[in-house]
Parts: C-alpha cells; sequence; structure tokens
C-alpha cells in the first residue's frame, strides 16, 4: 500500500473503533468520560515508559487502560460521596492529566512522547514504523493495533450485545434481570480505554474525543435503533477521517484536526437533515401542524 493509503486506513480504523463505542457513551449519557478518558490515559501511557521504556505495544495498553479504569473508579468514588457527577469527571481528570504532564517533563526526559503530541498526535509518522504479520505481511504498528483493537470491541459488542443493550437503556431493569451493572459498566470503560490508547499515538486527545462523541450524537439524530445507530456511527467516522484528510492535504494543514473539523460537519448535516430529528424536519412538522 502507498504512504496516503495507510494514513488514510488508520484514520478509518479510529473512526471505525471510535465510532461504534461511542454510540454507548452517548446512549449512557457519559460522552465527557471520553474527554475525561482521552486525557487520563496519558499518565498510564508515561508510567508504561517510565518502566518499559517504550511508547507503544502491550505495556502501553495495559498502562492505558488501568488508567482509564482507575479514572472510572475515582469518579464513581466522588460521585459515591455527594460530588456532582460533571465536578468529579472535572477533579479526577484535570488531576491525572496533570500529574501525566509533570511526569513528562521530569522523567521522560527526550523520549517521544511530549504534550503536542499527545494532544494532537502525528499521524504522518505511522507508516514509518512497520512491522510484518504472517498472511498479511508489512503493516504500521499503529494499524496492526487498531486492528487488534477493533476485533476487541466488536467482539465484545456482539458478545454482549443484549447485556449492553439492556445496561445502557434501562439499569434497573438490567439488576432485576441478575446482569452485574456495574461490572459491565468497568468492563465498557476498559474498552473505551483501550480503543483511546490505540487510537492516542495516531491522532491524539482531541481527535479521539471527536471520534468518540460526534459521529456517535449525528447517528442518534438519524435513528432510533441501536443497530442502526452502531453501523452509522462507524460510517460517519470513516467518512471524516477520508474526508478531513483530502481538506487537511488540500489546504495543507493539520491532518488530526481537520479529521475533526469532519466530524463536526458531518453532525451540523445530520442536524439539518436528519429525517426525525433534523431542523428542517422538524420545521416541517411546525407548518403542517399548524
Amino acid at each position: 500500500m502507498t504512504y496516503t493509503a495507510w494514513i488514510i486506513l488508520t484514520a478509518s480504523l479510529v473512526g471505525l473503533s471510535c465510532g461504534i463505542i461511542g454510540v454507548f457513551l452517548i446512549l449512557r449519557k457519559t460522552a465527557m468520560m471520553a474527554d475525561a478518558i482521552s486525557h487520563t490515559v496519558l499518565l498510564g501511557i508515561v508510567v508504561a515508559f517510565i518502566i518499559t521504556g517504550e511508547v507503544s505495544g502491550t505495556a502501553m495498553l495495559i498502562g492505558g487502560i488501568l488508567a482509564g479504569i482507575l479514572t472510572t473508579f475515582l469518579v464513581q468514588g466522588l460521585h459515591a460521596l455527594d460530588v456532582q457527577h460533571d465536578a468529579a469527571m472535572g477533579i479526577v481528570f484535570t488531576t491525572l492529566f496533570a500529574i501525566g504532564v509533570i511526569l513528562i517533563s521530569t522523567s521522560v526526559g527526550n523520549a517521544h512522547l511530549d504534550v503536542q503530541h499527545a494532544l494532537m498526535g502525528e499521524i504522518t509518522f505511522i507508516p514509518f514504523q512497520m512491522m510484518t504479520l504472517p498472511i498479511i505481511g508489512e503493516i504500521p504498528v499503529a494499524t496492526a493495533l487498531l486492528l487488534f483493537v477493533l476485533a476487541i470491541v466488536l467482539f465484545f459488542i456482539i458478545a454482549f450485545y443484549k447485556e449492553w443493550k439492556i445496561t445502557s437503556f434501562d439499569p434497573a431493569l438490567a439488576a432485576s434481570l441478575g446482569i452485574p451493572v456495574l461490572f459491565m459498566h468497568y468492563v465498557f470503560m476498559g474498552l473505551v480505554s483501550v480503543t483511546t490508547v490505540a487510537s492516542f499515538d495516531a491522532v491524539g486527545a482531541i481527535m479521539v474525543v471527536a471520534m468518540l462523541i460526534t459521529p456517535a450524537a449525528s447517528a442518534y439524530l438519524w435513528t432510533d435503533k441501536l443497530a442502526v445507530m452502531l453501523v452509522l456511527s462507524g460510517s460517519f467516522g470513516v467518512i471524516s477521517a477520508v474526508a478531513g484528510y483530502y481538506v487537511a492535504a488540500w489546504i495543507d494543514t493539520s491532518i488530526s484536526g481537520s479529521m475533526a473539523f469532519a466530524t463536526g460537519i458531518v453532525f451540523m448535516i445530520s442536524f439539518i437533515f436528519s429525517p426525525k430529528h433534523g431542523l428542517i424536519s422538524k420545521r416541517v412538522r411546525t407548518v403542517e401542524g399548524a
């Protein structure tokens, strides 16, 4: 594959994985947990680097997952102590992110890990770090990691589809049916964390948040069916990744920033033209009702 094709494929995998996970964030009304986790995984990555000397691979995934679960645990703990949920998220993610920034400045030294890279990523470097896989052949390390994470996400979503659906729409009913709601919540946040970490090095925290929230919010405007929403959200993520790349190439600007901007354009189109919740359809129904 060409250099450009690897970049587009990697970004599309980010859009697909984040788009699917983002649906449940929207339905659970925990969209801003994506912002919190996308920042706090920095701490897990830094600690993993200090221990192993690597910013990729299994150690990075484990560090990010643990940081994400720690974030969820601390937010839940503060909320249980009567701290408002949004305030708890703000306290936890800013504190843990700040610790990660301090560790980068004082402990990491000259390693390829910095705050600018953490926020915006550098997807143009992806094709320079290759590995060889059986059957597939040479593939960028980040792309292989994203393929692996996408497989994990799809497995858990398909295997526990009923449980995710019930716990997202009616946690009380799920508990009455014997479904371990809190355990499923932590498993889900683990999936959010692993998806975020896999996307982190390629596109940075800003695009991860955009891909986790905006495609799912756009899909929510088009359908009330969960399965259709999952397909639409993943598709919107891929469309935003591809369109964002060509916009960035056209005006010579940040690729990740353009992809995040493209998710906003997709949302605006959905907000205006979606047949049920769009501005135009609402205006038509208002006129007809009058």
